[in-house]
């Protein structure tokens, strides 16, 4: 099921995620609140450990909230099946992760055809070729992940997360595993691409550089969202 375009493409409320641990529960998010409206870019910055990972996840549907509401694309995911979120996840959302995420017994053709060929495509793979194209890989289409850098693997897989073409793209880190000047140029593609489609964009990333290329930075800290601070007035001369 596409997207209701009345509806906003991301929105989170009260949201909390709390795992077991040995030394007791941990609380990962704490009562996260957060709308991303359609064809909106929002960074979410971060140390380590702050929850921005956890975020992406749950509004992916890969992780449950302990409770709260995530409605992505107009769809309420509590209650929803793992076949469910999967169906809605390959129907609306292109996911970019640090790590690749590639099989590596599989052509960058047919890693890019696989999310095609779940949602039944019957032209998978001539849209497959056509996303590949996009990101400047149709010489690379019957390699395996092993024979390419990993700024091309980079690229395959964002190939892949925009193959179906989403209306939501969720990355993670994405220039994680990167030099700098491969990842710049990856993520040059994926704004490109984001601008393109006029997908919506939630960026987890480090790099605050990166981040002042998203209309929003929203900083978290301990589970939660810092707020922001007030611009001081000009003092009068």
């Amino acid at each position: 099921m596409k997207q209701d375009v009345k509806s906003p493409a991301i929105s989170l409320r009260d949201l909390f995620v709390t795992l077991p641990s040995r030394a007791g529960e941990v609380e990962i998010l704490r009562g996260v609140n957060l709308t991303l409206k359609q064809g909106e870019a929002v960074a979410v910055v971060g140390p380590s450990g702050s929850g921005k990972t956890t975020l992406l996840m749950v509004a992916a549907g890969l992780e449950r909230a302990t409770s709260g509401q995530v409605e992505i694309a107009g769809q309420d995911l509590s209650g929803q099946s793992e076949d469910e979120l999967a169906k809605l996840r390959a129907g609306n959302i292109g996911i970019v992760f640090q790590s690749f995420h590639l099989v590596p017994t599989m052509t960058a053709l047919e890693n890019v055809a696989l999310p095609l060929e779940f949602l039944g495509s019957p032209d998978a793979f001539e849209a497959a070729r056509k996303s590949l194209a996009d990101v400047k890989l149709e010489h690379r289409m019957d390699h395996f992940p092993a024979q390419l850098s990993g700024g091309e693997q980079q690229r395959v897989a964002l190939a892949r997360a925009l193959s179906a073409g989403p209306k939501i793209i969720l990355a993670d880190e994405p220039t994680g595993n990167l030099d700098t000047k491969t990842g710049a140029a990856v993520m040059d593609l994926l704004f490109d691409l984001r601008a393109r489609h006029n997908a919506t964009l939630m960026l987890i990333t480090h790099d605050e550089k990166l981040a002042r290329r998203c209309e929003r930075v929203l900083k978290m800290s301990d589970g939660k969202f810092e707020k922001p601070k007030r611009k001081r007035a000009d003092t009068p001369a």
